[in-house]
């Protein structure tokens, strides 16, 4: 039996982000037999420090895994890996600066997964992006594999690194559920629209998920979209909050969390706005490509990647503003490609080929 120790998120269960919904779905019903999974959490986050969930083990360590703490609460984790486990899988880089000294004791398979290119992010400042890009370095530099979620990404570090990586991307099948028509008809009318007369996104509020560019193309047409996102986070999203709260056609709304709310908004829109611009296989636009709408998509290398170059594409808010005024867009496409290569079974097979 291979164990593997996780290394790099919040925890599970997932209430966070990307790489925590990647452990949920790789755990579990996905893992195989031959697999023990230990996961490291914080248990700044979970009130419950449970022993273990689907069958992986938990450890907690007293730090925040977010923020300031992030990197200190990553290198922790690291401590706490010893050579009992056969594989450390690190998620993100934010802590991978402390892998030389990592490597001094432990001898066994070490894979990161570099996520998104992190020091490319226009959130943070010289600093930060310095130090995520000499993190990314001693990744590249001291792990045995490095798994890439996207082709971009995976060009990238051949391009950068001359090293080859896995290419392995994000499922989205876990967004599949059943709501009781009469739940969705309730969820619809509390969000003020009808079913395929709406466009909906949903993101964290940065400029680098142009959500700008988004609001001002939804501002000059009578499209509907229902925008969910944390618009209370930074002064960007308050601004965009203010400005454009007035439109009768755009409805701005908090991050929701509740799943089934979440599907019956998804699944009974006209199509899906996607303005991430940096990352590699962003989870929700692989999420959304389950629904089958079509999906409008900003235009960069990640997101042609990610939908095989068959969504529809906009560099700029005009663009988009044209995409929205044209008629009869197909969707079905969309379902076609994340059936195929982005079911969780399928990715959980691929790390563990990975294992071995």
């Amino acid at each position: 039996m291979k164990k593997i120790a996780i290394i790099g998120i919040v925890g599970v269960p997932a209430n966070y982000g990307g790489f925590e919904t990647l452990v949920e779905n790789i755990i579990g019903e996905n893992a195989s037999e031959d697999v023990e999974y230990t996961v490291f959490c914080s248990s700044k986050i979970y009130e419950e420090h449970r022993e273990s969930y689907k069958g992986a083990k938990l450890k907690h360590i007293g730090l925040d895994a977010n923020g300031i703490q992030s990197t200190l609460y990553d290198i922790m984790a690291t401590l706490r890996t010893s050579n009992k486990y056969d594989i450390a899988l690190v998620l993100g880089v934010s802590g991978c600066l402390f892998l030389p000294f990592f490597r001094l004791w432990f001898r066994n398979k070490l894979i990161v997964n570099i996520d998104g290119l992190e020091h490319k992010r226009g959130k943070w400042g010289t600093f930060a992006k310095w130090f995520l890009k000499q993190s990314e370095a001693m990744a590249l530099r001291f792990a045995d594999v490095i798994i890439a979620d996207n082709k971009g990404i995976q060009d990238y570090v051949t391009d950068t690194y001359h090293k080859p990586s896995a290419l392995i991307a994000y499922g989205g099948d876990h967004v599949k559920r059943q709501v009781p028509d009469e739940k969705t008809a309730e969820i619809l009318k509390q969000y003020g629209v009808e079913k395929g007369n709406y466009a909906i996104s949903v993101c964290r509020i940065e400029p680098e998920n142009n959500c700008h560019v988004i609001l001002e193309a939804f501002a000059k047409t009578d499209r509907k979209l229902v925008y969910i996102g944390n618009w209370e986070k930074n002064e960007y999203g308050k601004n965009l909050k203010r400005r454009y709260s007035g439109f009768k056609n755009i409805n701005i709304h908090t991050p929701e969390y509740d799943l089934d709310t979440l599907y019956a908004l998804r699944s009974n829109a006209a199509m899906y706005i996607h303005g991430h611009s940096a990352g590699g296989t962003n989870p929700s636009l692989v999420e959304a490509m389950f629904f089958g709408k079509p999906i409008l998509a900003f235009d960069v290398v990640y997101n042609r990647a990610t939908t095989d170059g068959k969504a529809y594409y906009f560099k700029d808010c005009k663009q988009l503003e044209e995409l929205l005024k044209r008629q009869g867009l197909d969707g079905e496409v969309m379902k076609e490609v994340a059936q195929r290569k982005y079911t969780w079974k399928r990715i959980a097979s691929q790390y563990e080929d990975l294992y071995n």
